[in-house]
């Protein structure tokens, strides 16, 4: 007879774990759900974290963006599901609970990782996560590390990450084990479904997760960014995007060998580049060499709208948005210096970045060209190294002696690569600078230690051959390091922006010291100097989907009797690729060039102006601004025009059946793809190349 205690361990070895379909399914289904709840919840913190961005918006646009939401939410569950729907075609692959627990774990703790890191992404590009993240990578990591170390708080974000990726752990455990079956013998393993039954289920929920995964019943493309954008509320739309997804397309568009973001020819290229010539050229223009450029014309400026000026400085201010300077309307006197300093230059209310990086604001400003989808690092792409036709080609024709100053590397962003090939020679930064006040860790010496050394640097070329200086500033960044003791009143009244506007006034502060010397230097009566911001930042109030807050800076020229010619203030539309054909015409002279601006200050009678803007990163949207209309682009979706206005109550509205918006997108369309063409066959310059 039989040992019972040995039957017993014979048959508790043939015991085993075995999921029927059933529970499987009900793991996998309530797995999706915690998933869903954790990208819900940093929905939620992402709208806390950001409160201040509500304003008046009702609640119901916030449940409206939420609904939105939980579709995109849904289709990267179905992506991070993926493994454990397969295991349906296998029942040994159903048994191992430890592995599916492991990877869930592992994808949804990154996605977290990816929430909690949007949170300030947000807050300061009013953005979902995008190329930047990976832009910024390329640069130089140890800067990057450093930005992050000393201008947000990481250690507080880690220990949410670990915290919540162990609240994930327990959860998919806890799933795993209220959906376990029972356990059986192994011949009652049998029981599980065969695998023609399993296929046939797999079928049906790989039916169910491909609709799920489109995000959308409609014929046609599935879901695509633009079907959260259903409010009148930015923030609210941008809420109902997923921040994985975001950040996963900006790596498909960043890593594609086929440059898919590059502007598509959409019409006729006679037609378009007709098109372009007739938004450049003026009266006071000669087309040249028209069968290969696009726009190379001779310039001759009307005499009379010439000033007595010599040398050029142009100062490029980081981060120095129009919605925070007093001259412009905003209280807080946040820059005091700057609004002293328009009362005797020449201001620009409606002025724009091309882009939202300072990368773009360099190239706009002094290579006169713009801000292209595919081509937003221009610096840094091979096309980079074309001769375009900016202040450096078109001064160094006339032996202007040069200097480029700079807080920080000019290895970021290739700048001193671009810039010296285009025909600048004399480079000064942070390592070049002896015993600064202040030396950030992360970018370089602080705003004064520039403007001290740029004054340096124009004292030595006074008396000489005509100069031009590009000064410019960087302590209005993250992590917004200063020194100490501070010598301005910090901005304490404005929330989550106390920082980064008490660093605008510390650079509007050096600004002012600037000028107050180089007063007293005799080349200052002969020199007219050029103040514009890189670009600006987000405040509370979005204008339009394009965020204008983001493109809105200052344009101010100081010089010569500028005021007496001009009066001292301007209405007209402009952007930073019409700097360097203003610059030209107060110089005077006939001059070959390929501006892809115009002279603001030598327009025909009655126009208003106009500017084409885009943001940095891979969003591919792009739009025009015409006098107070904006029509915004956005990829693959359609057009829609805005009425704006600035100041202290900035606001936009959709203007319904424009008359405007055919013939705006056609100039959108038209200036877009000609540019690129022209960029791409290296005829931007001011002669074909050799």
């Amino acid at each position: 007879m039989a040992n019972p205690d040995a039957l017993k361990q014979q048959n508790a070895a043939k015991r085993v774990l075995q999921p029927t379909v059933k529970s499987h399914l009900a793991f996998t289904l309530l797995s999706a759900l915690i998933m869903m709840l954790m990208f819900t919840l940093l929905r939620v913190a992402l709208l806390v974290y950001n409160r201040e961005m509500i304003l008046d918006t009702p609640a119901s646009t916030f449940l409206e963006a939420f609904f939105n939401g939980l579709r995109f939410d849904l289709r990267i569950v179905v992506y991070l599901s993926i493994p454990l729907l397969l295991s349906l075609l296998s029942a040994h692959a159903m048994r191992l609970r430890g592995a599916m627990r492991l990877w869930l774990t592992a994808a949804s703790s990154l996605a977290l990782f990816v929430g909690l890191m949007e949170m300030d992404f947000y807050r300061e590009f009013h953005q979902r996560l995008n190329g930047l993240v990976f832009q910024y990578v390329k640069e130089d990591p140890k800067t990057v590390m450093s930005m992050l170390w000393y201008g947000f708080p990481v250690v507080r974000y880690l220990l949410a990450w670990a915290v919540g990726t162990v609240i994930l752990y327990f959860a998919f455990k806890g799933a795993e084990r209220v959906t376990r079956s029972q356990v059986m013998t192994a011949p009652a393993a049998r029981a599980v479904a065969p695998w023609y039954a399993r296929i046939a289920i797999f079928m049906v929920v790989l039916v169910v997760c491909v609709v799920a995964a489109r995000g959308t019943l409609r014929q046609g493309p599935p879901l695509r960014w633009g079907d959260a954008y259903t409010t009148d509320s930015n923030f609210a739309n941008q809420l109902g995007l997923n921040g994985s997804l975001s950040l996963i397309s900006a790596a498909q568009s960043r890593f594609s060998d086929d440059r898919t973001n590059i502007w598509k020819a959409s019409l006729p290229q006679p037609e378009a580049q007709q098109t372009v010539r007739d938004m450049l050229l003026t009266e006071n223009d000669k087309l040249v060499d028209p069968d290969t450029a696009p726009v190379r014309r001779d310039t001759t400026p009307p005499v009379q709208n010439t000033l007595p000026i010599k040398n050029v400085v142009v100062i490029l201010m980081e981060s120095f948005a129009g919605h925070s300077v007093g001259a412009l309307g905003r209280t807080g006197n946040v820059t005091p210096y700057f609004d002293n300093l328009a009362k005797e230059g020449l201001l620009f209310e409606r002025f724009f970045s091309n882009g939202t990086h300072t990368h773009q604001g360099m190239f706009a400003t002094m290579a006169c060209f713009p801000n292209l989808p595919g081509f937003e690092y221009l610096m840094q792409t091979p096309e980079g190294s074309h001769k375009l036709s900016g202040l450096p080609e078109l001064l160094s024709a006339r032996n202007f002696d040069d200097v480029y100053v700079y807080n920080g590397d000019f290895a970021w962003d290739n700048q001193s690569g671009f810039f010296s090939n285009q025909g600048m020679t004399t480079f000064i930064g942070r390592n070049d600078f002896v015993n600064p006040v202040f030396s950030d860790p992360t970018w370089g010496v602080s705003d004064q230690d520039m403007f001290s050394r740029g004054l340096e640097e124009l004292k030595k070329r006074e008396g000489k051959e005509p100069f031009y200086a590009l000064l410019q500033t960087l302590s209005n960044h993250t992590p917004y390091a200063l020194p100490t003791p501070l010598p301005v009143e910090p901005v304490t009244n404005r929330g989550s922006l106390n920082e980064h506007l008490t660093a605008m006034r510390y650079s509007d502060w050096a600004l002012g010291q600037f000028f107050e010397k180089a007063r007293k230097e005799p080349y200052f009566k002969e020199t007219l100097f050029v103040v514009v911001g890189d670009h600006g930042f987000g405040n509370e109030q979005q204008i339009s989907e394009m965020d204008l807050g983001r493109f809105n800076v200052p344009l101010l020229l100081i010089g010569p009797g500028i005021q007496e010619k001009f009066g001292a203030r301007v209405d007209t539309v402009g952007t930073q690729i019409d700097i360097v054909p203003t610059i030209m015409g107060r110089l005077g002279g006939e001059f070959r060039q390929q501006c892809w601006g115009r002279d603001l200050l030598n327009l025909p009678e009655g126009d208003k102006g106009s500017g084409v803007i885009k943001p940095s990163g891979s969003d591919q949207t792009v739009a025009i601004i015409s006098g107070d209309h904006l029509l915004v682009q956005p990829k693959d979706m359609p057009a829609k025009v805005w009425q704006y206005h600035l100041g202290p109550n900035a606001d936009a509205k959709v203007v319904t059946n424009s008359p405007e918006e055919a013939e705006l997108k056609k100039k959108l369309e038209a200036f877009l793809q000609t540019a690129t063409k022209s960029l791409l066959d290296n005829t931007a310059g001011v002669a074909d190349p050799k």
